[in-house]
């Protein structure tokens, strides 16, 4: 602009341009309208080919930005910005907070070096830079360019500084307006979200309305969400928006890899503008999605003090971030923390409902739920089909009146069942045609919805039953058909020694207690098998006695003598000293030392001993046989006297058969106990406890 020979009318001029200038700033609340408008009228009174202003925050950082050249607007990238107010006329500008002419670009230092800047080309220019304040408040810097070096001068100078002096107050209220908008449009966009995230249970819809909110409120060209695995090793992404949802939803990467894996290791948000100068940035998941990341911001997702997750907002629309962008979506991560747990919560509820409804009525057995009065709740579909009743049949009854409750086990009233443990017994279920099924009834204590009920199993013992009787009678026969000639065969056998003279016949001596020992053996067994069933069955020992337990030590030795010699194991016994006599039945508890003793010839390699004897123990007397055999494992000791129990070692099978089972059953029947103390490669003993006798028996 040429000055005015007349100095009146110089300043008349200047006044109606300030005055117009100021209409035109109020004109106007929108920030990026009035830079424009504020460059373009600047640039137009002092002959700018090229101009720019960077507004900037109350921390001094830009938050927008306007740059025009031969009258066209051109748009500034975010790195540059960065670099213009970090080493070009701009950020002097701004630090000094002061006006500065600069009539040629090329020979100030102040002037950030282009490629057109060069000596060798024609790029030197001339500039102008001032602030532009607001009430003392730096708001931002403008700065106006001309190609011709030494084009502006002290008045062009003045001029632009009158204008940016009456820019300030507009571009700090458009500023003030801009701010007050978008928190206008991230608060009602966050309580959006409080709403619309928590308005559904369902996981997916939750994920989605979560990226639906940010990306309204962010204003941003994608959203991703990831969730850390169940190891705490990995994010999964599980949904996105903006991208091919196929191309990112499933994918995983470790903790601690790119910006998302470094807020979910350390709990801290973050936030980059230039996303390939940020060392945390992994560009993997560019190169798979075929996308550009500019700029990014993520944020943890906290759900009782524990990131669960992460939200990574990216590219921006409009600009940059803005500064509490990241504090926007760090609000939004924790209210999407509460509704992922409470949908995965929900989720995993319904799993589990579901579960359960498969067991109950996929289930063999019929399963009965009642309440603490017995009065049925629910029956599964065998449950209906076994008894002939329908449901609401059913629900009419109580479980008393579907079959015989063991008061004994259940208890008054349920009173053992509170505990929680499974309670078992033996009943009959009766069925609506007046029949009874023998079932094993297993009730326990379970919780539905939080409320306590019971859950009634009935496994069908028919066939159990059958067998038994099978057994039974079989045992029967056995032990009445076998018992009289095995009794003829002894008598036999006695009869027959009696002929031949002591001096004569040794070897056919010999023989023949060969033949009495073996028939003697099968005596056992057959005693054992029945005793074994009539102890099974709860019947009690009735010929009980007094009894020394040297007596049924001498006899029990006795009674392996020619087994223990032919395999070359000697039986020692310990001397035991003086102890009480023990109550019981001899002929029983003779045959438990017998089968210990046979068992321990059995696993005793040649030559070594069997140790045998007898000591206190309180108002018991603990009898022990003690072998030199391989030993037990700790995992077949505790099954050893389970019935027809057999360890496997070695590609072969080591029977106990079905006298550690008597013996079990023969010791607790007199009221004592039986274990065993072994390790593997260092022998077994067998320990078992008898009363002794007391003074009324």
């Amino acid at each position: 602009m040429e000055p005015s020979a007349n100095p009146d009318e110089s300043a008349r001029t200047s006044l109606e341009l300030l005055y117009n200038i100021s209409r035109e700033f109020a004109a106007a609340l929108d920030l990026h309208t009035v830079l424009q408008r504020v460059l373009k009228l600047s640039m137009e009174n002092v002959g700018a080919v090229s101009g720019s202003i960077i507004v900037l925050d109350d921390a001094g950082q830009a938050i927008e930005s306007a740059f025009l050249m031969h009258g066209k607007a051109y748009d500034q990238s975010v790195l540059n910005l960065r670099v213009t107010l970090e080493n070009g006329l701009a950020g002097w500008v701004a630090r000094q907070r002061q006006a500065v002419l600069v009539p040629d670009t090329s020979r100030d230092e102040r002037w950030l070096r282009r490629p057109d800047d060069q000596f060798d080309r024609t790029g030197a220019k001339s500039a102008v830079g001032v602030p532009i304040l607001s009430r003392d408040q730096l708001v931002g810097v403008m700065t106006l360019v001309h190609p011709s070096p030494g084009f502006f001068n002290v008045d062009n100078l003045a001029l632009v500084r009158s204008i940016a002096d009456q820019a300030g107050i507009a571009i700090l209220n458009a500023r003030l307006y801009a701010e007050s908008q978008r928190r206008a449009r991230v608060m009602t966009a966050v309580a959006e979200s409080a709403a619309a995230i928590t308005e559904s249970l369902d996981l997916d819809v939750v994920l989605r309305r979560i990226l639906d909110q940010i990306l309204h409120a962010l204003r941003v060209e994608a959203v991703l969400l990831a969730l850390v695995d169940t190891h705490g090793a990995e994010l999964e992404y599980r949904a996105a928006t903006g991208f091919p949802i196929r191309s990112v939803v499933g994918l995983r990467t470790k903790l601690g890899k790119g910006i998302p894996g470094w807020v979910a290791r350390n709990g801290l948000g973050a936030m980059t503008l230039d996303a390939y100068q940020d060392p945390r940035f992994d560009p993997d998941l560019d190169q798979w999605l075929h996308f550009h990341t500019r700029a990014a911001a993520c944020a943890p997702i906290r759900s009782q003090g524990k990131v669960i997750g992460v939200l990574e907002a990216l590219n921006p629309v409009e600009g940059g971030f803005a500064t509490d962008d990241l504090a926007v979506l760090t609000e939004i991560g924790g209210l999407a923390g509460s509704a992922i747990r409470h949908a995965q919560l929900y989720e995993s509820l319904q799993a589990a409902h579901q579960r359960y409804r498969d067991l109950f009525q996929d289930s063999i057995n019929p399963i009965l739920v009642t309440d603490w009065s017995g009065k049925l709740i629910e029956a599964n579909r065998i449950a209906e089909q076994t008894t002939g009743l329908r449901g609401s049949m059913l629900q009419a009854l109580n479980i008393a009146e579907l079959h015989m409750l063991d008061e004994n086990a259940v208890g008054p009233g349920f009173i053992n069942l509170h505990a929680g443990e499974i309670v078992s017994y033996e009943s009959s279920l009766n069925t609506v045609e007046g029949g009874e099924i023998p079932v094993q009834v297993f009730v326990r204590r379970i919780l539905i919805d939080k409320v306590s009920y019971l859950q009634w199993i009935f496994d069908d013992i028919t066939e159990q039953k059958n067998l038994d009787v099978q057994r039974h009678d079989l045992i029967a026969m056995i032990y009445h058909d076998l018992r009289a000639p095995l009794a003829n065969i002894v008598s036999s056998l006695d009869v027959l020694t009696s002929f031949f003279p002591e001096d004569d016949g040794q070897s056919i001596k010999s023989i023949m207690k060969i033949i009495e020992r073996s028939v003697g053996r099968i005596q056992r067994l057959t005693d054992s098998l029945l005793d074994i069933n009539r102890l099974e069955a709860g019947q009690p020992i009735g010929n009980r006695q007094a009894i020394a337990p040297q007596d049924l030590i001498n006899d029990a030795v006795d009674g392996v003598y020619w087994s223990a010699q032919s395999r070359g194991v000697k039986v020692e016994k310990v001397d035991i000293g003086q102890l009480p006599d023990v109550w019981g039945d001899a002929d029983m508890l003779r045959r438990v030392l017998i089968n210990l003793l046979e068992n321990g010839i059995k696993f005793t390699p040649g030559g070594l001993t069997l140790e045998v004897g007898a000591r206190p123990s309180g108002a018991m007397v603990q009898f022990w046989v003690r072998d030199a055999g391989p030993g037990i494992a700790p995992e077949d000791a505790v099954r050893i006297f389970d019935k027809h129990f057999r360890i496997i070692k070695e590609n072969s099978v080591r029977g106990f058969g079905l006298g550690l089972a008597f013996c079990r059953l023969a010791v607790e029947a007199h009221g004592g106990k039986i274990w065993v103390d072994s390790k593997l490669g260092e022998g077994a003993t067998f320990n078992f406890t008898v009363p002794v006798q007391k003074e009324n028996d």
